[in-house]
């Protein structure tokens, strides 16, 4: 992460924490939880950028750990424990498990063999929560907010959306530690040349494992904390479209920028939130078609914005710098 990739990151983070005393003052609470949501997939995002922008490793089934830290909430919840302090470390360790075993197969393979099984363990879990049916099957399971021993209220949606935010921002600075690190070197070079990085002697499947229990781990903690922010759990919250919804937030945003997710998670859910009731003004029930609408959009984006938002604004403060020189 270079310089302006800090700035645009503290401007961002800023602007996410003043969304609840603006929201206050135009009377808008709606926006609050919209927001907060928006912060949640970014980190599910940043977490897949981590192996898929600086690892080269094209996870089609990230969605995965995202529904097994959101079903642990439930489950706990189901059995009437709500205590944060379980659920959470036992969300993400759960994620972390389930990336340990997925990812010490798949990275046996490379190229398509590593999407193709990637998508297949994905898929295999959200047909095994649909068998679920003591957690409610393919209609889900209602799940209760988390408590923290009366240190934070998350039934409050300003402490709760500042809690996302405090997540985002730690796992946006613990990320941007590890890419620097000699581990975020050596992540770096197996994307550019692993045989090359093998003959020197480093054990690439050990590094590329840990960058892919760590990516696994930090999506199930948005997936506990997407549990607590709908209150619900369903298997749709690891079906392979949304592992594709998070994989074009990054790509729209910008790959191996880890900001650039961020921006990409605000720029799709916003036009996924507000495209339906534009087309609308149009045309009656045209919101109902919206993805026709989303599809060429991301395509303009994909083929002539190179470097997806992020770049945009690089570039724009590149060409302001020049200006200045």
């Amino acid at each position: 992460m270079n310089r302006r990739q800090i700035w645009l990151t503290l401007i961002t983070l800023t602007l996410f924490a003043l969304v609840p005393p603006l929201t206050s003052i135009f009377g808008q609470p709606f926006y609050v939880d919209l927001m907060a949501r928006i912060m949640i997939f970014a980190l599910a995002a940043i977490s897949l950028d981590f192996i898929l922008g600086h690892g080269g490793m094209v996870s089609f089934g990230h969605a995965a750990y995202m529904g097994i830290g959101a079903y642990t909430v439930g489950i706990f919840s189901y059995y009437g424990i709500d205590n944060g302090f379980i659920q959470f470390p036992l969300a993400i360790a759960a994620a972390a498990l389930i990336g340990l075993i997925f990812g010490a197969l798949s990275l046996r393979t490379s190229g398509v063999y590593f999407i193709m099984i990637t998508l297949a363990f994905a898929q295999m879990l959200y047909f095994l929560a649909i068998s679920l049916e003591e957690f409610g099957g393919d209609d889900g399971m209602a799940a209760s907010r988390s408590k923290f021993a009366g240190l934070i209220d998350l039934n409050d949606s300003n402490q709760f959306y500042y809690l996302v935010l405090a997540c985002l921002a730690l796992m946006l600075f613990i990320l941007h530690r590890l890419v620097q690190s000699r581990f975020g070197m050596v992540i770096r070079a197996c994307r550019t040349n692993e045989k090359r990085m093998q003959a020197l002697g480093f054990q690439t499947y050990r590094y590329k494992l840990t960058a892919f229990v760590i990516a696994a781990s930090m999506c199930g903690l948005s997936g506990a904390l997407f549990a607590n922010l709908n209150e619900f759990v369903s298997p749709d919250a690891m079906h392979w479209t949304r592992s594709g919804e998070i994989m074009i937030m990054v790509i729209m945003g910008g790959i191996g920028t880890l900001i650039g997710p961020v921006l990409g998670a605000t720029g799709f859910l916003l036009l996924e939130e507000y495209l339906p009731e534009w087309m609308e003004m149009f045309m009656t029930d045209a919101g109902e078609h919206w993805a026709i609408v989303m599809g060429p959009i991301l395509i303009v984006i994909v083929l002539f914005g190179r470097g997806g938002i992020h770049a945009l604004f690089a570039r724009k403060w590149l060409a302001r710098g020049n200006g200045h020189g």
